[in-house]
């Protein structure tokens, strides 16, 4: 099936749906101000192996539309409910990378009954260092130096000798601060266990929002629900850096789900 965009629509929202492959329904939701498109590989990947792959662009970003002020992670996860309803048969897997796995988890708590499982993708522990906060912000400034950028994706996002120039590109500032405050307005504890969903905790070695005393983290924390997969040879950006392996451990743990 070939690439197609739909339309999803509610209330005062619109929402912007790249669409791969026909299958069980799974949602990839990007990191902090980048857009579904750093999923191309990936979703092709997924598509081959027989999953209907679902892109909704966050609000702000390509025709995506909605209030972006005033709102919390469960608006958010309300989008991601709509997306599956109209376009995932009602039921799917939710993918979030990096800070899309808190709109992931936020999915899961509010509406269990359309999330098969949550896949956490190269998510941060459950607290962080202050630079590596910096290093996001910096990484996505496009009125900061080149040269700093490149300093900031290196440090927080790109294993040793994978080119970090690739994210110089497809970052919308504009909607950081609103994402940013979605998730300040509610308690980590409202989304942070992704309600009685299953798990899979699918880390980057080489990851420093996730460090190997980390590694065990949320397997400690929910025991039997937490698959734990670690991708060699990648950082927090993951995506861009391994997407075979991306695909493989989202299937290989995905036909392992009722």
């Amino acid at each position: 099936m070939a690439r197609s965009r739909e339309m999803v629509r509610y209330k005062d929202v619109v929402l912007d749906v790249i669409v791969d492959g026909e299958g069980p329904a799974i949602v990839l939701l990007p990191s902090l101000a980048r857009d579904s498109e750093d999923y191309d590989v990936v979703a092709e990947g997924l598509a081959a192996r027989d999953f209907r792959v679902l892109r909704p662009q966050p609000r702000g970003i390509g025709a995506s539309r909605g209030p972006m002020t005033g709102i919390t992670l469960h608006d958010f996860a309300r989008d991601i409910a709509e997306t599956i309803k109209a376009l995932g048969g009602g039921r799917a897997v939710v993918a979030g990378h990096a800070f899309g796995n808190w709109v992931a988890r936020m999915t899961a708590a509010d509406h269990p009954k359309l999330v098969r499982g949550v896949a956490i993708v190269a998510a941060a522990a459950k607290t962080i260092p202050a630079e590596l906060r910096a290093a996001v912000t910096a990484a996505g400034d496009p009125d900061l130096p080149e040269t700093k950028r490149l300093e900031a994706l290196r440090l927080g996002f790109f294993a040793p000798g994978h080119d970090a120039r690739v994210w110089l590109h497809g970052w919308w500032p504009q909607v950081r601060e609103s994402q940013r405050a979605a998730v300040a307005a509610v308690r980590q504890d409202e989304w942070w266990p992704a309600g009685r969903a299953p798990l899979l905790d699918l880390q980057a070695e080489l990851d420093p929002f996730k460090p190997p005393e980390k590694r065990n983290e949320l397997k400690d924390e929910f025991g039997s629900r937490v698959t734990i997969a670690v991708i060699p040879n990648a950082s927090h950006a993951l995506i861009p850096e391994q997407p075979g392996a991306v695909v493989e451990a989202l299937a290989a743990w995905i036909n392992t789900l009722a």
